[in-house]
């Protein structure tokens, strides 16, 4: 008895090219991200059909192994892929490995990759609103000695930071593997990445109220000249207790300014 053999990348890579249905290839994931593969690493591969063609293809549709993940759609499923949804950001630093629409494909792709600025504008006064949600529960619970929710909430304010950041920027939030893949080639304008990252992760591991307080001058100063003033003024007098209080806490400037903590 023969033992059937998994189904390989190369050899299915070949196969669905070879297939005038097919009129895209897409590689997404950790190969898709230079200098993020492993040896646990597999292939994450979009097969783009033709709307209304026939293809012999559909029979893998839902192939999962430990090596090979399939997406077989259509291609107004693959424009639709993401927007919105969880696939977005994988999608937008995807490589296309064949594109039979003339570049119509790799469009698809730079369009998930690009938030509309009303879509971005939306987005970004929500995420402002979550985050400072979460950053005035964590700043009043450390404040009434309740560390565990205070550290609890610091994380999940960090969350919304980082969506809220990347959509003022109209990009979709990386996944957390990515996230120091993304700042380091891409950075966010008037961000220092390396500090950036230093900061989300004292946060996040500590909630550190002095830190948070400093973080949150910086995302005030972005917000309010994005326009979002108006939900940060809707919250009133709560907004001096995610200000700075003490004179060594305020640290007004952007970019390249090291909070106290990150220069220990």
């Amino acid at each position: 008895m023969t033992v059937q053999q998994p189904l390989a990348y190369d050899a299915f890579a070949e196969l669905a090219a070879a297939d005038s249905a097919v009129v895209g290839l897409v590689l997404k994931g950790s190969r898709a991200h230079d200098g993020m593969i492993t040896a646990h690493s597999d292939h994450d591969l979009y097969v783009v059909i033709a709307d209304d063609a026939t293809t012999d293809l559909t029979r893998f549709t839902g192939h999962r192994t430990a090596r090979l993940d399939l997406v077989i759609v259509s291609l107004t499923e693959f424009r639709a892929a993401g927007m919105p949804g969880s696939e977005r950001y994988g999608l937008a630093r995807a490589q296309v490995l064949l594109d039979r629409l003339d570049g119509g494909i790799a469009r698809i792709l730079a369009d998930k990759a690009r938030l509309r600025a009303d879509e971005a504008f939306q987005d970004s006064s929500g995420w402002l609103d979550a985050y400072a949600n979460s950053l005035y529960r964590s700043v009043k619970n450390h404040r009434d000695g309740q560390a565990l929710a205070a550290r609890l909430d610091a994380a999940d304010s960090i969350r919304f930071l980082l969506e809220l950041l990347f959509a003022l920027d109209r990009r979709p939030r990386p996944y957390n593997k990515y996230l120091e893949w993304e700042l380091a080639r891409h950075p966010l304008p008037g961000w220092d990445s390396d500090v950036l990252l230093r900061a989300v992760d004292r946060v996040s591991a500590t909630g550190d109220v002095p830190l948070q307080r400093h973080l949150f001058t910086l995302v005030e100063a972005a917000a309010r000249e994005a326009g979002h003033g108006e939900v940060l003024d809707a919250w009133g007098e709560d907004l001096d207790l995610m200000r700075p209080r003490q004179r060594n806490e305020e640290t007004p400037c952007r970019g390249k300014c090291v909070p106290p903590v990150a220069q220990a």
